[in-house]
Order: structure tokens, then C-alpha cells, then sequence
């Protein structure tokens, strides 16, 4: 009996998506490492931190994301999505060297905005290259198979919180975090160079300008802004609760080790979900798949905010990840499937910078939220409000997203 090869195509298909799950497992690991790290940063009195320390650090992670978007979104499209993605790499690893050597909360602070600049450039770039690859018909599904290893990295930061903390230093995650540099050389050789190129026809006037503006025809203009604005609400909602997950878990009576506890279940339902979720996604159905996620994550994170049996806080905590982490993997889906193939690593870097306007909102929003509100259900309220508005704007889409042929 002789072995069966898989056809080059669909070899080079697999291969990309596994490149795609580990790129985007780091930005998981370093995007959630920050929430891990919470309460045994704030009970190390020799650091001083404070729940409105967490808020800083966590809007300071997101101010640098909207410039790795942007910067790397216009970058693959004009240069070719491998050279930007292997100094996205690099970056996000000196980034997290300078947080383990960080000697206090400004140093801390300066290495955080450094890696939210790797962390903004990796999602555009990553979702950006996966469609490029993925078979048509089963886009969104890769895209939420690689994105959920966003998820899966969040669980290796919150089990390794889990099993190092509080005897080792909170600062142990961050050197972990130095690793992925050795990942250059195979991005270097899996990804091809060059742009994605448009039709000879079509050809840009100028540059970067040209491409933003084509986000703005009239054909895309109306579905941009609200993707936009929904991008916005995901971001706010997912940086938000892995900033202040565990933390708010422990404002409601649970110990360090629970919360971290809740923070894997949450991170295991994003992974496991929504690959999911984006079968039904790819049959027709992306719109009410985007507007189910924001739903299903505002019940749950306020069945959260409730005394209930440890074991269905577990599930729920699940069920809170997959809405959470889900609505903003398919809000990313319904940016990949409105616009064209040359124009795609724009219309994600330029989105994705936007939204994380609400990625550094979001952390902050929360912190106020729990520090006006005396109520310990106040946080999980705060996490509440931007699913909610992330429905409504979502439901406003045309029901089939396109690319406009125009």
C-alpha cells in the first residue's frame, strides 16, 4: 500500500494555517499576560500598583496597538505580508524582554505600550495572510481557527499564572514571552514575498492614500464605518475583560486561584467556540453569527455578576469567552469578506487601529467603572455595555457581506 500525499495546494493550505495558529498564539499569550499577572502585581507591595494602575497599564498595552495596525495593515499591502510580519515578531519579543527587566511601574508601563504595538500589528497581518491561503467557502473558519489560537495563548498565560504564582515572580511570564524570536526564520521561509496584487486595471494613483480612500467609495463607505464602529466595541469588550477578569472575580469573594480558574474556562470557550461557530458563519450566515456572539457574551458576563455553583460559573465563564473573543474574531471575518484581495491588509490594519481606540478605552472604562461604582457588580455591567452596542450596530449591516466589484 503506498501513502497518499496531499495535493501541493492543500499542503501549502495546512501549512499556513498552523504558521497563522503559532504567530497568532503569541499575541494571545502576551495580550492575556497582563490580565494573569493582575492580582499578584498589586498584592507585591515593593511596586506599589493599584486597581487604576492596572487600568493605566492596560490602556498603555492598547495605545500601541492602533499603530502596529495601521503601520502593518498599509505595510502588507503595499510590501508583502512577510517582512512586516517577521519584524512584528521580533518587536513583540524585545518588547516582553523589556518587561521582565522592568524595575518599576514606568519602565513596566513603557515595555507594555511596546508590546501592544507587536500585538496590534500581528492581528491584521496574521487574518490578512490566512484569507489570502484559506479555500473559498472555508475563509471564515480559518480565520477562526487561527484566531482562536489568540485564545489558546491567553490559556498557557493563565495555567503557567496558575501554576507559578504566588511563589515565583509575577515578572516569570515575561521571559517566557521572549521566545517567539525564534520563530523569524520560519516566517522568513513560509511566507512569500511580494504584495497581493489587483487587477492591471485598477491600478492605485498614490499609494497609501488611495487605498484608505477606497474604503470611503460609495459602494463600501456606509458598511466601513460601522464595521468601524463595531470593531470598537469588541475591542472594548475583549481587552476589557482580560485585562480585568480575574481581578473583578476576586472583588466578588474569590481567591487568586479561582479567578485564574475562571480566566482559563474563559480563554478554553474562545479557542474551542469559535472555530465553531464559523461553520455556520461561512454557510450565509456571518451577520447573525457577528450579532449572537456580542449577545451571548452580555448574558453571560451578566449571569457572571451572580451568586451561581462554581461548576455553571465555569461553563458560563466559557460561554463569556466565545461571545467576547468570538464577536471580535467575527467582526474581523466581516472585515476580511467586505473588501477586495489588494485591498484587504488596509481595510484590516486601518479597522483593527481604529477598534483598538476601544481596546484602550475599554481597560480604563472598567477601571472608572469599579472605582465610582461601590457595587462588585459594577465591573461585570461595565463589560455588559459595549456587547450590547456591538449588537445593535452589527444588526445595521446588509445581511450577505461582499466584497463591492466597484
Amino acid at each position: 500500500m503506498t501513502a497518499t500525499l496531499a495535493p501541493p495546494a492543500t499542503r501549502a493550505r495546512t501549512g499556513a494555517l498552523a504558521l497563522a495558529c503559532l504567530i497568532l498564539f503569541i499575541d494571545g499569550y502576551d495580550l492575556f499576560t497582563l490580565g494573569t499577572i493582575g492580582p499578584s502585581l498589586m498584592h507585591d507591595r515593593s511596586w506599589g500598583a493599584t486597581s487604576s494602575t492596572m487600568g493605566t497599564l492596560g490602556g498603555l498595552t492598547a495605545l500601541g496597538m492602533p499603530f502596529g495596525s495601521i503601520l502593518a495593515g498599509w505595510s502588507a499591502d503595499r510590501w508583502g505580508r512577510r517582512a512586516p510580519m517577521v519584524a512584528s515578531v521580533a518587536w513583540i519579543s524585545a518588547a516582553m524582554l523589556a518587561a521582565a527587566l522592568a524595575g518599576d511601574l514606568g519602565q513596566l508601563g513603557a515595555a507594555r505600550f511596546c508590546t501592544g504595538i507587536g500585538i496590534g500589528a500581528l492581528a491584521p497581518l496574521v487574518s490578512a495572510f490566512v484569507v489570502d491561503h484559506a479555500p473559498e467557502g472555508r475563509r471564515t473558519l480559518h480565520l477562526a481557527i487561527s484566531l482562536g489560537a489568540i485564545g489558546v495563548g491567553g490559556t498557557a498565560s493563565a495555567l503557567l499564572g496558575r501554576v507559578l504564582f504566588p511563589e515565583h515572580h509575577f515578572q516569570t511570564l515575561f521571559w517566557i514571552g521572549v521566545l517567539p524570536v525564534v520563530l523569524v526564520p520560519l516566517i522568513w521561509r513560509m511566507i512569500p514575498a511580494g504584495p497581493v496584487h489587483r487587477p492591471q486595471a485598477a491600478q492605485p494613483t498614490d499609494g497609501r492614500r488611495a487605498r484608505v480612500a477606497e474604503l470611503f467609495a460609495p459602494a463600501t463607505r456606509r458598511n466601513t464605518v460601522l464595521l468601524w464602529i463595531a470593531t470598537f466595541m469588541s475591542m472594548a469588550l475583549v481587552y476589557s475583560t482580560t485585562a480585568w477578569l480575574p481581578t473583578i472575580m476576586m472583588k466578588n469573594g474569590y481567591h487568586l486561584s479561582s479567578s485564574l480558574e475562571f480566566l482559563i474556562a474563559f480563554t478554553i470557550g474562545a479557542s474551542l467556540g469559535g472555530p465553531l461557530v464559523s461553520l455556520l458563519a461561512d454557510r450565509g450566515h456571518l451577520k447573525a453569527v457577528t450579532v449572537a456572539t456580542f449577545v451571548l457574551a452580555a448574558l453571560a458576563l451578566l449571569t457572571l455578576s451572580s451568586n451561581q455553583p462554581r461548576a455553571l460559573l465555569l461553563v458560563v465563564s466559557a460561554l463569556a469567552g466565545l461571545g467576547s473573543l468570538g464577536c471580535q474574531n467575527m467582526v474581523i471575518a466581516c472585515l476580511s469578506s467586505t473588501y477586495r484581495p489588494h485591498l484587504r491588509g488596509t481595510a484590516l490594519g486601518v479597522g483593527l487601529g481604529v477598534g483598538r481606540l476601544g481596546a484602550i478605552a475599554g481597560p480604563v472604562y472598567v477601571s472608572a467603572a469599579t472605582a465610582l461604582v461601590a457595587s462588585p457588580r459594577a465591573g461585570f455591567v461595565a463589560f455588559m455595555i459595549p456587547a450590547v452596542l456591538g449588537a445593535a450596530v452589527v444588526s445595521l449591516l446588509p445581511r450577505v457581506l461582499a466584497p463591492s466589484q466597484e
